[in-house]
């Protein structure tokens, strides 16, 4: 007898409909598996045969079995295919009835005592099997919130083999789960940290408000303590809410890498990814024989933190360039090429020499200017053009740490970076473009107009710091931000011409290059 189950695959952030095809006949005893499985997939058919005896079912162990895996071009992997494979053979055995088989997509591994433990990319499948016109997913109870969100689909959550085949038998009743969407983002839309909590640095808190504001990438520069990681972890407090659409999106990627925790649905705040100096360049871009994405695929729609930039393999850090260009990562193997989304504000923090305090007030620096010059040169000159805004961050005073005064809290802060973003909103409608760092040339001409103080002072610049044409388009973008932010949220377009003063507190966030031609 020939049985059928739907199930699923992801290819990059995508899922695909898989048709599981099990058919059973007189023959010599036999498992044949076809349909281009891996290794764990094959396996599937050592843990289905003893969770049916645990289970209390019995196995077809002296017929012709042979299971396949439709479209046969596309590489099945992992052991999410165990439960489906299992309803089919129960469903081609007569062990059950397979009428409501083909209304639900099916998905789960299996444990050798038949219970049903959860996978990854659950919310990608229910998002695919609802479009397709699948009435729900069956699915491991530990993944019922995650894909739950998906509205107008029943979710069945099971705990066991033997829920899903009384379910399908019509002999025990599953209420689907449903996650109140909007009531549970807005529950997960908290952050834990704020710039409440941080004691002076005015002037690096000000950067940070510019780079959010315009969704600029930013380097810290200070000694060891000054607190440049305590500021970083705060900087997504200060960024807009993510929306529903975009909150979505990050959780798919979320899912697909096993990060999604059980019971959780969404990623309701910004991503703040901070990888380890010592990550390979899979991990942080992505990859593997079966492409997984990596950190910066992580950080999608939030920060990804540099912490100790230099001590990063220099090859490592030129593959960040084209995803922060284009927002997108593409990792290509033999069998298929995936695209990864990859939108996100890198920030990174270094110290200004070896040792650490080079222009410190308080501790001498035994570097030799060769050594940092060195240190200094382990980024390259493209990847720093990347990096809009290079701000300075000295060690914090006894009296400002020790002071009971709060410094200006997120909210406040957020205030002004939302002005600035409805201004770039207007702005840019319908140009496939949302803030001033994404800017083309042909934008940055049009919208970053300046006076004549301003053209004579960006030149002089230009000139003393031998700046690349890169670095021009940055301080004009980071500019124009500047302008936006001193402007009135009444104004539709914020077009008004750049100033002196703007131009000057760009240019200041320049201080690597400072630093490479004083």
């Amino acid at each position: 007898m020939l049985a059928k189950v739907i199930s699923a695959a992801v290819k990059g952030i995508e899922a695909h409909l898989i048709k599981v095809e099990v058919d059973l006949i007189r023959g010599w005893p036999s498992i044949v598996m076809v349909g281009l499985p891996d290794t764990a997939v094959k396996e599937s058919r050592d843990r289905i045969r003893t969770a049916f005896n645990n289970a209390g079912y019995k196995f077809p162990s002296q017929s012709k079995l042979t299971i396949n895996l439709a479209p046969a071009d596309v590489k099945k992997e992992g052991a999410i295919y165990d439960l489906p494979i299992a309803l089919g053979i129960m469903a081609a055995s007569d062990q059950m009835q397979a009428d409501k088989l083909k209304d639900y997509t099916v998905v789960g591994e299996l444990a050798l005592d038949s219970t049903v433990r959860p996978v990854k990319g659950v919310l990608s499948m229910a998002m695919t099997a609802a479009q397709r016109g699948q009435k729900g997913i069956i699915l491991p109870a530990q993944n019922a919130a995650e894909a739950g969100v998906v509205e107008n689909f029943d979710v069945i959550p099971v705990n066991v083999l033997s829920d899903a085949v009384g379910f399908l038998n019509d002999k025990i009743a599953i209420q689907p789960f449903k996650t109140k969407l909007r009531e549970t983002f807005k529950e997960l839309s908290l952050y834990e940290f704020d710039f409440a909590d941080v004691k002076g640095q005015e002037h690096v808190k000000r950067a940070l408000s510019v780079a959010a504001a315009g969704g600029h990438n930013v380097v810290m520069i200070g000694p060891p303590g000054s607190g440049k990681t305590m500021l970083a972890k705060r900087l997504p407090s200060i960024l807009p809410e993510l929306s529903i659409a975009e909150s979505l999106e990050t959780t798919r990627i979320h899912s697909i890498a096993g990060l999604v925790r059980a019971g959780e649905s969404l990623v309701g705040t910004r991503p703040f990814r901070s990888p380890h100096h010592t990550i390979s360049d899979a991990g942080l871009v992505g990859g593997g024989t079966f492409p997984r994405p990596g950190e910066i695929s992580l950080a999608h729609h939030g920060v990804l933190f540099l912490d100790e930039l230099p001590e990063f393999q220099r090859k490592t850090l030129e593959v960040l360039r084209q995803p922060l260009e284009e927002g997108m990562v593409t990792i290509g193997r033999a069998s298929a090429s995936i695209t990864y989304p990859a939108k996100f504000m890198l920030v990174a923090s270094m110290n200004p020499c070896p040792c650490g305090f080079w222009g410190d007030a308080k501790h001498e620096c035994h570097c030799t200017p060769r050594q940092i010059q060195n240190y200094l040169s382990r980024i390259s000159g493209p990847m720093l053009d990347r990096i809009d805004i290079h701000v300075e961050v000295p060690a914090v005073p006894y009296r400002k740490l020790t002071s009971k005064v709060n410094g200006v809290s997120s909210a406040e802060i957020k205030k002004v970076v939302m002005t600035a973003r409805q201004i770039q909103a207007a702005r840019f409608q319908n140009k496939n473009v949302y803030t001033n760092a994404r800017m083309t040339s042909k934008q940055i001409e049009v919208y970053c107009q300046l006076d004549e103080p301003a053209s004579v002072l960006l030149k002089q610049a230009m000139d003393e710091l031998n700046l690349s044409a890169r670095a021009y388009s940055r301080i004009l973008k980071v500019a124009r931000t500047i302008a936006d932010m001193e402007r009135s949220g009444s104004s539709s377009t914020g077009s008004g011409q750049i100033q002196a003063a703007h131009i000057s507190e760009a240019v200041q966030y320049r201080s690597l290059d400072r630093a490479r031609f004083a």
